[in-house]
């Protein structure tokens, strides 16, 4: 069961730093008029569309020791290469993505007039960010934290790159379902794709149900 577990901290801590991230940059986007914002728009984007080993392997030239960052932390007693915190980055990497586009589209859906009444009010932009914006795009927010954290918790391709299949220390499920059909233990495996089929399943419905309203129709009713 260590993948599993390994599995839910890597997606967890990723999505911790996913939210910061992303919704740090969702603010910087949608209140910045630089000309060249449909490219650095396309930069953040472009972990969802390239293959993840693609991905991995720019993560291993930042962080390998052979490097001047990498070897700056080594310097400093940080290890990412062939370590757990090398599985968090390279999900929240690819995670990043989905949960930024998901929650700014959210964003700009939000009725632009209630934030214009709070500026006239004199409310600075990051205390209308906070308290109208997001807020109100909530739903979208949500859903962007649930499918980020399904897609770091699915990780394959950047992960086994710049953490390895470190059993017990970088081996989260898709890399030990790998290696077990690689070994021959496909009982194994499937056990590991039933556990993430139907965790995954469990997320993908609660979204279904909060897009829908239905968690609070009993609410609606009152």
């Amino acid at each position: 069961m260590s993948p599993f577990w390994l599995s839910l901290w890597v997606a967890s801590i990723a999505l911790v730093i996913v939210i910061i991230t992303g919704l740090g940059a969702c603010y910087w986007m949608n209140r910045c008029n630089w000309g060249g914002m449909a490219i650095l728009d396309a930069l953040i984007t472009l972990p969802l569309v390239l293959p993840p080993v693609v991905v991995g392997f720019a993560l291993l030239m930042v962080f390998t020791p052979g490097y001047v960052f990498g070897a700056w932390l080594e310097d400093h007693g940080m290890s990412v290469v062939f370590a757990a915190s090398g599985a968090v980055i390279a999900s929240s990497v690819i995670a990043f993505p989905l949960f930024y586009q998901t929650v700014r589209s959210a964003l700009q859906s939000v009725d632009h007039n209630m934030e214009d009444v709070a500026r006239t009010l004199g409310a600075s932009e990051l205390r209308i960010f906070f308290t109208i914006s997001v807020p109100l795009a909530w739903k979208g927010i949500l859903t962007g934290s649930i499918l980020a954290f399904c897609r770091a918790m699915g990780e394959f391709g950047a992960t086994i790159l710049i953490a390895g299949n470190i059993p017990k220390v970088t081996r989260t499920m898709p890399l030990a379902i790998y290696s077990y059909v690689e070994a021959g233990q496909y009982m194994d495996a499937f056990e590991l794709v039933v556990y993430i089929c139907v965790l995954t399943l469990v997320l993908l419905s609660g979204i279904h149900l909060i897009t829908k309203g239905s968690l609070f129709r009993h609410t609606d009713n009152n």
